[in-house]
């Protein structure tokens, strides 16, 4: 690290400890000392261990369930702010909260923008994210917004498998961007998934728009959290005749009952990164570490070098 700068801290959340240890290895410094003291009622304590007077704080937590995790976050950047940190900054691999964007039917809350107020009200001076469920929720923000994405890691891994006749495919119309800038850049076919939902989580009908047969296709999402669409889609190429079907997904929430879903259907391979600890026992994932890249992304931020030539695709 530049030695004219502000020194730098990297502090963990109790969830996401894996991965800061995993960035502050790739960066060479030791991760910060902070303790979490939880009281009999499930209110807790958030307090540094060490001076971070003058210091650039990076505060790794992902805010997935429950919201425990987002209101250390809150206590993190608060207790930050009033212990004199220079700047301090969210590292979100996963950013919860997201798939409430927009008011969608009448009398409903907009979650992701309420969740971005309470980080600004605590006092946040930048965040650091992967994959938002919506790249616009990047203007709920006041404050700067580095939005990573999760094919820097997923297209050499796909690269690496040298599938022939390669088509890439969204399991919703949703995900249609995304997934066509990952047909652009491996220069194949981009499939589509038309979906209904009865409700949250239960998908009503859903059809292929586009030719699968003989092809190994490559599903890709944001994150899975029942695995009901993901799975519906996968077992849906195979019956047009698809010859092998994985997916990419970047978050990992897989409630129940994900896991036995994806064991039972068509899916041959699921990527995650690791951005979420996957602690259900399933072997067809595969885990790809995301720590090297938000390692990358905090020096260039403190060095105030461009970020942008880290991403392969937008």
């Amino acid at each position: 690290m530049n030695p004219n700068l502000p020194p730098i801290k990297v502090f963990s959340g109790t969830k996401s400890r894996y991965m800061a240890e995993e960035i502050c290895k790739e960066l060479g410094i030791e991760l910060g000392a902070m303790n979490i003291q939880h009281f009999a009622d499930g209110e807790f304590e958030v307090s540094y261990e060490e001076s971070i007077r003058g210091c650039e704080v990076y505060l790794v937590q992902s805010t997935f369930p429950n919201s425990d995790n987002l209101m250390e976050l809150l206590l993190m950047i608060d207790a930050a702010k009033r212990a004199s940190a220079k700047s301090v900054i969210a590292v979100i691999p996963y950013f919860g909260w997201a798939r409430q964007d927009r008011k969608d039917k009448p009398r409903v809350s907009i979650a992701a923008k309420l969740v971005s107020n309470l980080l600004s009200a605590a006092g946040v001076d930048r965040v650091i994210t992967m994959d938002l469920h919506a790249d616009q929720i990047q203007g709920f923000f006041d404050v700067p917004v580095d939005h990573l994405y999760a094919s820097s890691v997923f297209l050499p891994y796909i690269e690496s498998l040298h599938l022939d006749n390669l088509v890439i495919a969204t399991p919703d119309v949703g995900g249609a961007k995304r997934a066509n800038s990952y047909a652009k850049y491996l220069n194949v076919p981009l499939v589509l998934c038309h979906k209904q939902r009865a409700k949250a989580n239960v998908v009503a009908t859903m059809t292929v728009i586009g030719d699968v047969k003989d092809k190994n296709v490559v599903l890709i999402d944001d994150m899975v959290d029942t695995a009901g669409t993901i799975t519906k889609a996968a077992n849906l190429m195979m019956e047009n005749g698809a010859k092998s079907v994985r997916a990419l997904c970047s978050h990992a929430i897989m409630s129940d009952p994900a896991t036995e879903r994806v064991m039972n259907c068509a899916l041959c391979e699921m990527i995650f990164t690791n951005s979420i600890p996957l602690n259900k026992n399933c072997p067809k994932a595969t885990i790809i570490s995301v720590a090297k890249m938000f390692a990358d992304t905090i020096r260039r931020v403190h060095n105030f070098e461009s970020i942008s030539s880290q991403y392969l695709i937008k």
